[in-house]
């Protein structure tokens, strides 16, 4: 297929690769006439209006053609019909290639053309083809020098000294690497490199393309690329994995391995960025492999360093979801999702859980709780129990904090009505048992409340309060009796005639004991003074606040009272009910008051 024709017509892939001026210059091709299709020179623009570098390339080409052409005894025109809106729509499927081709049948030239494809479909049409193999370097790459064994990874951009992160994961530091700024050509140098290797490697995936950017997985390198306008100069980031673990050299608890090995099928490996989440997630996917499970993982870019036994998927069609419905037929054991980031992310996380898959998942958080965040909201709260049973958290590539996650139907911490019952996250220490966190519904928001420390605390307030309280109201009624409802807030019960003593004249006794303790106070006669205090009941019924009367309240009016103050006035239905809206000015008020565990009481009016 090769040949020194008079006459060339290139196609895009040849000008592109820039072997046209390389024959030229090594006087291989001389004496002949260069007709480049106008459907080549269009697509070569539009590549470069994309800011994608195939097309500024092929331009550049072009240029130099038409500087050599006077000195080489070479003649450069361009021929040939626009593609239409139609031919430019349907250039994925070959139809610019067609054109070319018609170029090269018609005018009797040969087509030049580094697409092996593209020349084995000529060839098929009669049409005169030199095929010429794209020369692409597939190792000792340009970047590679500023790499050594403690490299975690290195950082070009164009008129910057280039720089390398170096240590471990978690322990690193930013140093240059060179001398001498890095220049626009030696930037394109190693940029063009990487694109074409990436494109011919067998072990390479271009993960991410768009307008000004591109991620591409080279062998065990993750390369993000960048060029204006999506930054402001051209830049490349090369990440090496340097550091391969086995369970071992975590020093995990035997506790921890026994539940990694029989009962964790819902994991949540989650750190700050750089903390050794990935290496950590490779030492699973390895030791579930060796434990005789079917592993797959779910990445993009690919950069798990695992055994060839597990398979590593992306996203396919750009979708984890359509991975997730081939990966159920395929039946793993395991699947480790690297880096759940997107909303459709933790969907498929959650969905692949449900049916039954164990599932490790890698998100980014700045504290162990915070990974247990990323799920609410994108989950139904009832369900993340039945997704996530446990929280690894990691800083400086070492296990800092382990989470157990349970659903239990209890009161909440720091509630006291029965009826106050609701399902409950509880979110251990996995070491030791204890109780740390609760998630929760209350009213229409999630709230994730730290138990052990409000529970230690708020005892022990309790206790020293009551006591100070008891000591200073014991001169005015020994039987006075003191209830710590908050941490805020005591109510005090004393008898009808000696609360003006306790309050003093102008209020002067209980601000000076409310400023001493530092909390509010209530005085309260023990008979009531506002009418007879009826017991009900209120229950969270959809958008309400169900208030119930199981005796003595039925077509009567009820006042409500909130610390004291009055609320509101309303007559109890047939059914011993008195509706409130939760939105409504009235409804917040009263779950402010249950949140704080404040008292609301119901006076039958007189």
């Amino acid at each position: 297929m090769t040949g020194s024709p008079t006459l060339v017509v290139p196609d895009t892939s040849v000008i592109i690769d820039g072997s046209l001026s390389k024959l030229i210059l090594s006087g291989k091709l001389k004496n002949c006439e260069i007709i480049t299709p106008i459907a080549v020179l269009d697509e070569l623009q539009a590549q470069a209006s994309k800011h994608r570098e195939s097309g500024f390339l092929g331009l550049e080409e072009l240029k130099r053609l038409g500087n050599l052409k006077a000195d080489f005894g070479v003649t450069l025109s361009y021929k040939g019909e626009k593609p239409t809106l139609e031919d430019i729509r349907l250039a994925g499927s070959g139809r610019i290639d067609a054109i070319i081709r018609d170029v090269a049948r018609k005018l009797n030239g040969t087509l030049y053309t580094a697409d092996y494809v593209q020349a084995l479909v000529a060839e098929a049409l009669g049409v005169s083809v030199s095929y010429i193999p794209i020369e692409v370097k597939t190792d000792a790459f340009e970047f590679e020098q500023y790499f050594d064994e403690t490299t975690l990874s290195i950082h070009l951009k164009e008129e910057v000294p280039p720089r390398a992160k170096k240590g471990k994961p978690g322990e690193f530091k930013l140093v240059e690497v060179g001398t001498e700024p890095l220049t626009r050509v030696a930037m394109k140098t190693i940029m063009n490199e990487i694109s074409e290797a990436a494109r011919v490697t067998e072990r390479s995936v271009i993960e991410i393309k768009k307008d000004g950017a591109q991620v591409i997985q080279l062998g065990s390198y993750r390369i993000a690329m960048t060029r204006p306008p999506f930054s402001d100069a051209l830049e490349v980031t090369v990440v090496r994995p340097i550091v391969k673990l086995g369970m071992d050299d975590y020093k995990l608890s035997e506790k921890l391995i026994e539940k990694i090995r029989s009962r964790a099928e819902g994991i949540v490996v989650a750190g700050p960025p750089g903390s050794g989440k990935t290496t950590f997630a490779s030492s699973l996917a390895n030791y579930f492999a060796e434990q005789g499970k079917v592993v797959k993982t779910f990445e993009s870019p690919k950069e798990l360093q695992v055994s060839r036994k597990v398979t590593q998927y992306g996203p396919l069609e750009q979708d984890f979801s359509n991975s997730a419905e081939i990966l159920l037929l395929v039946r793993p054991d395991y699947t480790i999702f690297d880096e759940v980031r997107k909303e459709k992310d933790f969907q498929t996380f959650a969905d692949m859980r449900l049916a039954g898959v164990g599932m490790v998942g890698v998100v980014h958080a700045s504290d162990p709780i915070s990974a247990v965040q990323r799920f609410i909201g994108r989950v139904e709260l009832g369900m993340i129990t039945n997704i996530i049973d446990t929280i690894i958290f990691l800083t400086g590539g070492v296990i800092s904090k382990v989470y157990e996650l349970r659903l239990s139907v209890k009161v909440p911490t720091g509630m006291i009505e029965a009826d106050l019952a609701r399902p409950v996250i509880d979110v251990l220490d996995f070491e030791d048992g204890k109780l740390e966190f609760e998630i929760y519904t209350f009213g229409d928001e999630n709230v994730i409340i730290p138990v052990s420390t409000i529970k230690k605390a708020g005892n022990a307030m309790k206790r020293l309060a009551a006591d100070r309280i008891r000591e200073m109201v014991r001169r005015f009624d020994p039987k006075a009796v003191v209830d710590v409802v908050s941490d805020g807030r005591a109510i005090i019960k004393v008898d009808k005639s000696i609360i003006p003593k306790i309050i003093g004249r102008k209020g002067v006794v209980i601000s000076d004991l409310e400023d001493t303790l530092g909390i509010k106070i209530d005085v309260e006669a023990t008979l009531p003074s506002l009418g007879e205090v009826i017991p009900f009941d209120m229950r969270e019924t959809g958008n309400s606040l169900d208030l119930i009367f199981k005796t003595g309240g039925i077509g009567k009016l009820i006042n409500f009272y909130v610390e004291n103050d009055f609320l509101f006035s309303a007559t109890v239905g047939r059914k011993g009910k008195i509706k409130v809206s939760k939105s409504s000015e009235l409804g917040k008020r009263l779950l402010n008051t249950i949140l704080i565990n404040g008292e609301v009481k119901a006076v039958l009016q007189a």
